[in-house]
């Protein structure tokens, strides 16, 4: 037998040496997730922070002061899901008059659209709740902590009696402004006043729980999570652009006009050393409260409040340079150096025509359905423990359950009668009372004379008309069964 051993003599022995590897470089390294830093937003003053706050007034004077006012005898903007009745102003609106409920968000969306269309983000920046009480929050924050570098201060050192003392005042007054929010949410759905009684007595665990659960909403989102709410969970932030274009009106930074961007003093004659305008203060990026920087381009974040407009105006005033470096504006504009008069004529473009014409068709439609509204509703519901049956005076019943809603605000009597078969006539009673804003069912009752209809199913129709003029009159159909 032949040993292969002999093949590999005088062959070069290859060995196998174990790599180790080698250790990471801590500076090569690249962290897959970046907490968060903590925008500390500049006050500043100007024609966009003055609206800002103009905003914020009327925002909250209507949100906080509408539960407390009366139409007649009841809360002037009620949803009340318990009855199933929802009041506003002189309206009182039913779960079968959800279809205003969905032309009114409609309505809202258009709305959106065409003002997105227009002039950009300006829900976002100036009327979103989420802007609006992170402003309001921000400011306790400045009153209590002090001013932007006095806040960074105060969070950089460590904890002593000053610190101590202002954190802790700042949250009391964040966590009763946030309390004081959540129950006057809850007090659009529970009569605020009767809600206020109940949480004096600890009464009402439901009630308790929501006002708790939307402070603590309010309390999370404009004290901490603040503009994380608009970059990350919003999604209006991610679908905006699609309603973009470049004649929409945005903030913009005029980079022909501004780069190169450098500090300069004010005596420095810039356009002859090749300089731009900015002169990279900075200032922009501090009063944004998103903490972006406009410079770099329109950005999905840019919630379009105009702040940096007025930081940016306020450093050009000092260096005696023209304003609008960064302005409200089209990228057209600034592309094409429009003036004026051409950007407003664009404003007029297809898009924005369309738009307006379907939200104009449409707020007329819905305020000429609620001017010609019924004032009176009914439903019927057939008795299913007797469907059709013969009486006293050989004819023919067939027995319903009416519920009558009086939408009105007042006491209402009704006559009722029936139409549809020769010979229909109503046996029970003919006249009923419903109180204002209040449901009543009866027994309806209708006889026909035995063999006046052929066997099987006929349409007829119950009327249900208003004794007092003008309080309104309605009509609803049923079906009454003659056996074979």
């Amino acid at each position: 037998m032949k040993s292969d051993s002999g093949k590999d003599a005088g062959k070069p022995v290859r060995k196998v040496i174990p790599i180790t590897p080698a250790e990471p470089d801590p500076s090569q390294m690249v962290a897959m997730f970046e907490s968060e830093k903590k925008v500390y937003a500049r006050s500043i003053s100007g024609v966009f922070a003055r609206w800002r706050w103009i905003m914020v007034f009327l925002t909250q004077i209507v949100f906080y002061g509408l539960p407390w006012l009366e139409w007649g005898q009841r809360q002037m903007v009620l949803f009340d899901l318990g009855a199933r009745r929802f009041y506003l102003f002189g309206l009182v609106l039913y779960p079968q008059d959800f279809i205003y409920l969905t032309g009114l968000l409609i309505i809202c969306a258009l709305s959106l659209f065409l003002f997105t269309a227009v002039a950009g983000r300006l829900w976002c920046g100036f009327s979103c709740p989420q802007t609006v009480y992170t402003e309001i929050f921000m400011w306790i924050e400045s009153k209590v902590e002090g001013d932007r570098s006095a806040r960074m201060r105060l969070d950089k050192n460590g904890w002593t009696f000053e610190k101590v003392w202002k954190k802790s005042l700042k949250q009391v007054l964040w966590i009763v402004f946030a309390l004081w929010t959540g129950f006057t949410f809850v007090g659009y759905f529970v009569p605020i006043r009767e809600l206020g009684g109940e949480l004096l007595t600890l009464q009402g665990n439901w009630q308790i729980f929501w006002v708790l659960f939307y402070g603590f909403a309010t309390y999370g989102n404009a004290g901490y999570m603040r503009e994380q709410v608009c970059k990350y969970m919003c999604p209006y932030a991610r679908f905006q652009s699609a309603m973009f274009d470049k004649d929409t009106m945005i903030v913009s930074y005029d980079t022909g006009r501004g780069e190169p961007r450098a500090p300069r003093t004010k005596k420095i004659d810039h356009k002859a050393q090749g300089m731009g305008d900015c002169i990279d203060c900075k200032l922009c990026v501090q009063v944004c409260p998103v903490g972006i920087d406009i410079r770099n381009g329109l950005q999905y974040e840019c919630i379009g409040c105009g702040l940096c407009i007025d930081a940016c105006d306020s450093i050009m005033d000092k260096m005696e340079y023209p304003r609008g470096l960064i302005r409200l504006t089209t990228q057209n504009a600034v592309a094409k150096l429009w003036q004026r008069a051409q950007v407003i004529r664009r404003i007029f473009r297809p898009r924005v025509l369309i738009y307006s014409g379907v939200l104009l068709a449409l707020s007329i439609a819905m305020i000429a359905s609620l001017a010609l509204r019924q004032t009176v509703k009914v439903d019927v519901i057939r008795d299913r423990a007797s469907l059709s049956r013969i009486v006293a005076g050989g004819k023919l019943e067939n027995v319903y359950r009416l519920q009558i809603m009086n939408a009105t605000e007042h006491t209402q009597r009704y006559r009722l009668s029936a139409h549809g078969l020769p010979g229909l006539e109503l046996a029970s009673e003919t006249e009923v009372e419903v109180g204002p804003a209040e449901t009543r069912g009866i027994a309806a009752r209708l006889q026909i004379p035995y063999g006046s209809a052929e066997s099987g199913s006929h349409t007829v129709y119950f009327d249900i008309d208003a004794l007092q003029a003008g309080a309104g009159r309605a009509t609803e159909k049923a079906v009454f069964l003659v056996p074979r």
